[in-house]
């Protein structure tokens, strides 16, 4: 049979055959498909004719598309479906992967054809995009090393190499972890837990084959465990496991991985001519420098840290007020934190649960994109990677948009989280490419025949994944480079975190909040109340954030830990990290930082949207319409099909007409006044 993978797929929509497709495909297609792009890398930089655009650039730009049709498959598939074979790939595909990108990147005469057309680029007639790609490629191959020679050249060739393998590792390592841990439940310790939690835990044990109830890793199953279990002892149970996700000795510990990665990242960063792994990393970003970073994070961090501190004083004497004459712990702050919010706005989660289907919350999200930029999602019946996943044909004006698939239920042999990948993203070099866009999702599933419900924070989640979702399907630019969610790390958070917005507003949760059991939307008075407490635990959320953001930021600028979980400590004792509060990642199960670079050095990046996103839904509320359809165009035009074909600032101010600041951010998060501003003495960065 001919391998499916190294041929563009005739189904539909353009799914690729995942259904034909078996793991002895994988290696020989990676083979074929890096020989493909290495012979057009060697006919590129040995092409005797002068450097032109169509030449050099746009012959750069198809070199991709062999290996765009391996990776995104194998990726997927080994992110939510691993088995052993799959984990062995990854494990062997790292370091071919890193050389092949060392060799792309660091190629003397590819980058001098490119730098020879920038050097003449104001005498080429290119348009703007062909101009920003340009500039983009030959940015790329410089912080790739391009100019460096001899011993550092091949120093740095051997880091990335390595780096590349133990972010694999690191992966691998966290998902055994998890995947070995749960937490069986006897029927007295169900005690206090809502029928939607008892219906997942239900699941989640007959998914791996055990009787009765289990509590895993999933933050789906766990945080309403923490937030609704009376039972102290296996709060502390089930939190110290979650916390020592990667961190337990043995083969699946993450510690000396991490510490190896820092180093790393500081030799590579000093290569370059940088002064710290961070400085290289924020130089193309948004905030450009550590500084504006740290400014950021600590204007948000000293007004959280009093509001969780005044927190913690309410919820400690509801500790003692249940007869428990101890120091309020992490294990105890989800389950008070819920007491006092059902006391002071009457909302429990055993109330929401009913009305948080996720199919409505599905429906939901469709039903917002589809008034905000005309979308319509068909179901299509097409052969999907796992059982679980659906896919929708994307329209708009009967003209084909893309294929979302979702995937959103945990399982074992699944990554934790949750993300949005494409299987195949927009461009039109070459003819139009419409993108297969997938989200994922890791929500507790309900029982065959039983309706899965969602917590709100869920509900969240699943709004902030499709609005990465809509960057990629609303995408419009002709180069592979610049599409999708092809833009600086701290801008690629905008789109997502401004569609939880739509979650909040009342019309939206009055249409699809609907009862699972009487069919009733929710009460009017529920609803209000539930808006009303959006931000009643905020001073905790934003703690256990901005604490590992600021982590984050110290593990990159500056020297390397050895030990990192030692620094890390000392990170937390300097801000004075609130003893009942932990990171929301420690570093031992930080995938964000240690999987891959990506967000290394950035994860600030979903605060740094965050103020964008206040900013971009005030314009709707400016507007006075949640789905004013000018607002909506412009933001589509400016941010959402733009992709990177500009710089964020000038995306961003192309569609708000200036930058924020953080002020509004702030006000959403009700850690200031709504008529308050941020105090400049503070420190008030803007996002700029």
């Amino acid at each position: 049979m001919t391998n499916p993978l190294l041929t563009e797929p005739d189904t539909p929509l353009g799914m690729p055959r995942v259904d034909i497709v078996a793991d002895a495909h994988f290696e020989p297609a990676l083979d074929a498909a890096l020989a493909e792009a290495r012979a057009a890398i060697a006919a590129i930089a040995g092409d005797p004719r002068p450097a032109t655009f169509a030449n050099t650039v746009e012959a750069l730009e198809r070199i991709a598309e062999p290996l765009g049709r391996v990776l995104p498959v194998f990726h997927h598939l080994a992110a939510t479906d691993s088995n052993e074979v799959r984990r062995a790939l990854q494990r062997e595909f790292a370091p071919r992967l890193a050389a092949y990108t060392s060799e792309l990147r660091m190629n003397a005469a590819l980058f001098a054809r490119i730098d020879t057309l920038w050097q003449a680029c104001a005498d080429l007639d290119l348009s703007p995009e062909q101009a920003r790609v340009l500039l983009l490629w030959r940015r790329l191959f410089v912080r790739s090393g391009a100019r460096l020679e001899g011993a550092a050249r091949e120093r740095l060739k051997a880091v990335m190499a390595r780096l590349a393998v133990l972010g694999m590792q690191f992966s691998q390592n966290l998902l055994a972890d998890e995947g070995a841990w749960c937490m069986p439940l006897e029927e007295a310790d169900l005690e206090g837990l809502p029928d939607f939690l008892r219906a997942a835990a239900r699941a989640a044990a007959h998914e791996r084959a055990l009787p009765g109830h289990v509590i895993t890793s999933s933050r789906s199953l766990i945080v309403p465990f923490l937030q609704c279990s009376p039972r102290r002892d296996l709060r502390e149970r089930a939190w110290r496991a979650w916390t020592a996700r990667g961190a337990r000795d043995g083969d699946t510990d993450n510690r000396p991985i991490a510490a190896e990665i820092l180093v790393l990242r500081e030799e590579r960063a000093k290569l370059l001519g940088y002064e710290s792994f961070a400085a290289y990393k924020l130089e193309p970003e948004m905030a450009r420098s550590p500084q504006r970073v740290h400014d950021l994070l600590m204007a948000v961090w000293t007004l959280a840290r009093t509001r969780a501190e005044l927190d913690a004083q309410v919820l400690q004497r509801m500790l003692h007020a249940d007869g428990i004459h101890d120091d309020l712990a992490p294990w105890d702050w989800y389950y008070y934190a819920a007491r006092r919010r059902a006391a002071e706005h009457d909302v429990e989660e055993a109330q929401l649960g009913p009305y948080l289907q996720f199919e409505r919350m599905l429906e939901a999200a469709f039903d917002c994109a589809g008034r905000l930029f005309g979308l319509a999602f068909e179901p299509v019946d097409l052969p999907l990677p796992h059982v679980d996943a659906r896919a929708f044909a994307v329209t708009r004006g009967g003209r084909h948009v893309a294929l979302f698939i979702g995937d959103w239920f945990a399982r074992s042999a699944k990554r934790s989280g949750a993300w949005c990948s494409a299987l195949r993203t927009q461009r039109k070099l070459g003819g139009e490419v419409r993108p297969v866009v997938v989200n994922v999702c890791n929500f507790a599933k309900a029982p065959p025949g039983e309706a899965s419900l969602l917590s709100y924070e869920d509900a969240r989640t699943l709004f902030h994944e499709f609005g990465h979702a809509l960057h990629h399907m609303l995408s419009d630019v002709t180069y592979l480079s610049i599409a999708g969610l092809s833009v600086a790390r701290d801008f690629v958070e905008l789109p997502s975190q401004l569609f939880e917005h739509w979650l909040a507003v009342p019309e939206v949760l009055a249409r699809h909040a609907i009862n699972v059991e009487t069919g009733e939307p929710m009460p009017a008075a529920l609803l209000a109340r539930v808006l009303a407490a959006a931000n009643a635990d905020t001073g905790f959320r934003s703690v256990e954030y901005v604490a590992s953001a600021l982590v984050d930021l110290d593990f990159h600028d500056g020297p390397a830990p050895h030990d990192p979980l030692a620094r890390e400590a000392e990170v937390l004792a300097a801000i004075g990290m609130p003893p009942a509060i932990a990171m929301r990642h420690a570093s031992a199960h930080f995938s964000h930082v240690f999987s891959g670079d990506g967000y290394s050095s950035g994860y600030y990046g979903y605060l740094w949207a965050e103020v964008l996103s206040a900013d971009a839904f005030a314009a709707f509320g400016e507007a006075g319409d949640p789905f004013d359809p000018h607002t909506a165009a412009k933001l589509e035009r400016h941010v959402l099909s733009a992709g990177g074909s500009k710089e964020p600032e000038a995306l961003y101010t192309s569609f708000r007409g200036r930058m924020p600041d953080v002020g509004p951010l702030l006000r959403a998060r009700g850690l200031i006044a709504r008529e308050q501003d941020a105090d400049p003495a503070a420190g008030n960065p803007r996002a700029s």
